[in-house]
């Protein structure tokens, strides 16, 4: 099987040559575009999360010797989730690779933040299969690269500190508004605000309320923090 000219471009960009390309290909196939002779990539976003989880544990120990387990899970949380993921994602344009359906495509699913993070695993899950384990963790370290080495700062919840700025200067919490709510039941997409009794707002979506919230939250904190 040869790869088309994209994804022989996607396999450049990460570094992973597959000497089994149909894995590559399922990776990036959304359960719009799958028919009985082409699967979609749920079955390798399984994999890939594990894959990942273990790679992320191994490397957390390592940087940090002395670190508790209280210490150490909220950076596991924060380099595994999905919004991590789906940046890592947008880093190396996954999204441009994608196969979608038509309702995925009309939507933006490129942009999605939850599919994008779901193929992120699935090509995770993609170069264990093909390589092996060492493969997946070089590939992992390698695309995360500062992530693991930030994430102490990464790793506090952005709800909690975005009200704590808000208190600090004497502001009531922040609100957090649903806007839309696009998809089918099973697979929804949600856009939230977060927003400041200054005026200052956020947006942001994902596939459930809470990620959301979260990245709302976050890129909210990241202004006020810069500014």
């Amino acid at each position: 099987m040869k790869l088309a000219r994209e994804l022989q471009a996607f396999e450049r960009r990460i570094g992973h040559g597959f000497a089994r390309p149909d894995l590559l290909v399922q990776a990036v196939t959304h359960a719009s575009m799958s028919t009985p002779a082409r699967g979609d990539n749920q079955r390798l976003e399984f994999l890939g999360d594990r894959v990942l989880g273990l790679v992320m544990a191994e490397a957390l120990l390592a940087e940090d010797r002395g670190a508790t387990e209280g210490q150490l899970a909220p950076r596991f949380n924060a380099l595994v989730r999905k919004e991590t993921c789906a940046d890592v994602a947008r880093d190396i344009a996954l999204g441009e690779v994608l196969k979608l359906g038509r309702s995925e495509m009309i939507s933006g699913g490129r942009r999605k933040q939850a599919l994008l993070g779901d193929a992120m695993e699935a090509v995770i899950a993609a170069v264990y299969l093909d390589g092996g384990y060492e493969a997946a963790r070089q590939l992992i370290l390698r695309l995360w690269g500062d992530r693991i080495r930030r994430v102490e700062a990464d790793s506090r919840d952005p709800k909690t500190s975005l009200q704590e700025w808000a208190q600090g200067r004497g502001l009531p919490p922040p609100s957090y508004v649903e806007t839309a709510r696009e998809g089918p039941d099973h697979a929804p997409s949600f856009t939230i605000e977060a927003r400041l009794a200054t005026g200052e707002v956020a947006r942001a979506t994902a596939g459930s309320k809470r990620q959301a919230e979260q990245t709302a939250a976050r890129t909210l904190l990241a202004r006020l923090e810069e500014s």
